[in-house]
């Protein structure tokens, strides 16, 4: 299988412009996406190669394209929606919450919703409080949507297409931070499968559980252990909704250990969700409490240094995995 190195944003953007020339009734909407080629340049060219019908820029107007795409969708059609950042979805929170996850049951199941929303999600460098952040465990508290989150880009690719393909409301949540990374990919149509986890990095002392950027962070900690003999684990949720447990599970009872980390804040996020989780399902196989690490408890500072210090970084994710061992 012959390959190609490709930048995230350019993954992501492959597998839009794939589903839409597999299936016409895709297209793409959102702030920016056409004349500007994307905010971050997600969506270059594609205005140029398939015209404004299906590549439309919209006002900055979350709840009002929102709710546009959403009856697009129950109409025969399948948007692809960016938000320019996951922040600007809660002005369309009651759209996304109230219709779009909620029309399928609402309706006896006459009507489904195939839409993605689309867009960089989390921390950037320096955009401060309004505009940093992490949306996962305030929709995943609601039946009726699919959460991905992938960390590289060949995830991101055959993630998005797995999303464009399916009948329900999708969450697709970018890293800002993460669309420079560089990763080769196949050349040829590939799909990742939605709910399955995937073991990144094999070990046998502690359990690493994470998504989205955290990944790379969690992979660096594990390099920097296993100087000093220290086997990792590392699993990549990928899909955050629905959750792949099992997979967590089995790794658990292997290594008798386990450090969750996300970008998020450690209330009520996704890491309280999973650990709770291998709680139910494995409880008597841990030789340790478990140990979060997370996003601090106050909003994103703008100071370079007290956002890094906000952020969950390899030395906290180093730090916690001493903990558990010791």
């Amino acid at each position: 299988m012959s390959k190609q190195l490709v930048e995230m944003r350019e993954a992501i953007r492959q597998a839009i412009d794939e589903e839409m020339q597999r299936d016409p009734t895709v297209f793409v909407m959102g702030e920016e996406v056409a004349e500007y080629n994307g905010a971050y340049k997600v969506t270059k060219g594609m205005l140029d190669k398939w015209g404004p019908n299906r590549v439309i820029d919209t006002p900055i107007a979350e709840l009002g394209f929102a709710g546009l795409a959403i009856g697009a969708a129950m109409t025969g059609l399948r948007p692809v929606v960016e938000f320019m950042s996951f922040n600007f979805s809660f002005v369309a929170f009651d759209q996304i919450v109230s219709n779009a996850i909620k029309m399928h049951y609402m309706s006896g199941n006459r009507f489904s919703v195939p839409i993605v929303f689309r867009g960089p999600n989390g921390a950037a460098a320096q955009v401060s409080s309004q505009h940093s952040h992490c949306v996962e465990a305030i929709y995943g508290n609601f039946p009726g949507l699919i959460i991905l989150a992938p960390s590289n880009p060949y995830d991101a690719k055959g993630l998005l297409k797995s999303a464009i393909r399916n009948n329900n409301p999708v969450l697709f949540l970018e890293s800002e931070l993460s669309y420079n990374d560089k990763m080769e990919i196949p050349v040829e149509e590939y799909l990742v499968p939605i709910g399955k986890a995937q073991v990144v990095r094999e070990g046998k002392d502690v359990t690493l559980v994470s998504h989205s950027r955290m990944v790379q962070l969690c992979t660096l900690a594990a390099d920097e252990l296993a100087k000093k003999g220290i086997s990792i684990e590392v699993i990549d949720l990928r899909t955050v909704k629905p959750l792949d447990i099992p997979t967590v599970v089995a790794s658990v009872k292997k290594t008798h250990a386990c450090v969750l980390v996300e970008e998020g804040h450690i209330f009520s996020g996704i890491c309280a969700e999973v650990g709770f989780q291998i709680i139910e399902h494995c409880f008597d196989d841990l030789d340790s409490p478990l140990v979060r690490v997370c996003q601090r408890e106050t909003p994103m500072p703008y100071s370079k240094a007290l956002e890094k210090e906000t952020m969950p970084t390899v030395e906290r994710i180093m730090a916690a995995i001493t903990q558990v061992l010791a």
